[in-house]
């Protein structure tokens, strides 16, 4: 469990995280610090903690005072601290290459497991054929909409108030996709050197983005098992790195699957918002929930002032990943804002495809429905398969969402299995990508969203594969494929 408690009483928390680190092969100096590195990368310790000091956290581990100076100068020499005057020993992270690989695109021969992308909605050439029928009335002016049409911003706005969450059009801009959006936002609003609060494991792609820019992630772990205790890691590291912005992904988080309770959203929405962080959520995965009939929890937004969050979702995955059609909401203010910056790099989303998405968007509670069905008995297949193929191997619960996240075997590597794997035909995206550092090579996400026969053929592969690989490990080279 992550540490959450006031600094002056963490000595005795960060000594149960700690464990027997101390007492591993080698130099115990060398394994204490490999194992604050380890609770950092994860995001079980946050950054900006302040470390005890030397003799009291000595006494907590029964090791010598020189045993714990000798572990915190070594993570001061490989950038996981700094001696601040009047602080102490302080937790950072180091800023390291993020794994980075080039999309991967389809090929003869090649099942790709690495996204995370079901084929297209029954529901999407319907749609595109009224739009057609449209589409000569919509050619009388320029074709420029920098904000969006206004009919898909209205139905954007109508959608989130029908989940609780009022919005007017002039609340919400159109963009090219869920990361278009994304990149437009962090670019607007961020610096570099701003601080990111992110879930961990996450999406690669935010992660990619925010090095880009060259902001700091401020990994906050993620617990399958309890989602909501997100909601006091993420206030504790929000008081203690004081980042300018969180991104989130409360409804079915990628890789994970994690989601947050209504509680949970509502509090987590209010302490960001009290400590001044701008909220980011990305709702691209909302409203895939496999298990629950109840419905979908309330937008994270709901509650708070508009100004406090900026929502972003769209239709790659609730309908098809080439119908590049995303939104924002937000303030408007905000919004009119980021539309003026929109145009400067984008001029207008196509109006096709707008018209085609206004459609889907007022439709959006049936098209899901049938997705959803679809996404249920795909997982239903793939967690049966692995649990032949590769019983070792531990998906958490897939209540939602588009994959498995898999913890592997001890001393398998999941960079190794993706280049193997990919040698025999079979491209997955590492666990390394999800995350910072070298954290969650000992992951893998595997997607329930590709046919039936090629998850089981995959299956088969990595279960061949992987076998002579364990023990070996892997954190210095990874196979060439990107998630998505």
């Amino acid at each position: 469990m992550p540490i959450t408690a006031d600094q002056s009483t963490r000595v005795h928390e960060l000594a149960v995280l700690l464990g027997d680190a101390a007492g591993h092969p080698g130099p115990r100096y060398a394994a204490l610090a490999n194992r604050v590195q380890e609770l950092l990368s994860t995001g079980a310790l946050p950054v900006g903690t302040r470390l005890p000091a030397e003799r009291e956290l000595a006494e907590a581990l029964g090791v010598s005072r020189v045993t714990v100076a000798s572990a915190y100068r070594t993570l001061r020499e490989e950038g996981y601290a700094q001696t601040r005057h009047g602080s102490g020993t302080v937790t950072e992270l180091p800023r390291t290459p993020v794994v980075d690989w080039p999309l991967p695109r389809d090929a003869d021969g090649v099942i790709n497991l690495a996204h995370a992308a079901p084929p297209a909605s029954a529901h999407l050439l319907p749609a595109y054929t009224r739009a057609l029928e449209l589409l000569p009335g919509a050619l009388g002016d320029s074709g420029y909409h920098p904000d969006g049409l206004p009919a898909l911003r209205q139905a954007v706005a109508d959608r989130f108030t029908a989940r609780g969450l009022p919005t007017d059009p002039d609340q919400v801009v159109v963009t090219a996709g869920v990361m278009d959006a994304v990149g437009l936002v962090t670019a607007a609003l961020l610096s570099p050197g701003d601080r990111v609060l992110v879930e961990h494991p996450t999406y690669p792609g935010a992660i990619k983005l925010f090095d880009d820019l060259g902001a700091q992630p401020v990994p906050v772990a993620v617990d399958p098992a309890d989602p909501d205790a997100l909601v006091q890691a993420a206030h504790a590291a929000a008081r203690q790195s004081a980042p300018r912005m969180a991104y989130l992904m409360p409804d079915h988080s990628n890789p994970t699957g994690a989601t947050l309770s209504a509680t949970g959203r509502r509090r987590l929405a209010a302490t960001l918002w009290q400590q001044g962080t701008v909220t980011l959520v990305d709702e691209v995965t909302s409203g895939l929930e496999l298990d629950d009939e109840t419905g979908e929890p309330p937008p994270f937004a709901a509650g708070v002032p508009d100004t406090a969050t900026i929502t972003v979702g769209g239709l790659s995955k609730s309908v098809w990943g080439g119908l590049r059609v995303g939104w924002l909401r937000t303030d408007a203010a905000l919004a009119a804002r980021l539309a003026d910056t929109y145009a400067q790099r984008q001029l207008t989303v196509g109006v096709l495809d707008q018209l085609t998405a206004t459609f889907l968007v007022a439709d959006l509670p049936r098209v899901l429905a049938d997705r959803r069905a679809e996404l249920r008995a795909a997982r239903d297949v793939l967690t049966a398969t692995l649990a032949a193929e590769l019983p070792d191997w531990t998906p958490y619960p897939a209540t939602g969402g588009l994959a498995l996240w898999c913890r592997l075997p001890a001393g398998l590597s999941s960079a190794a299995v993706a280049r193997a794997a990919l040698v025999e035909g079979v491209r997955v995206a590492e666990g390394r990508a999800f995350g910072t550092g070298a954290a969650f090579d000992d992951h893998l996400r595997l997607p329930f969203t590709r046919p039936a026969a090629e998850v089981r053929a995959a299956l088969a592969v990595l279960a061949r594969v992987s076998g002579p690989l364990r023990g070996r490990g892997d954190r210095t080279t990874s196979a060439s494929v990107r998630a998505v």
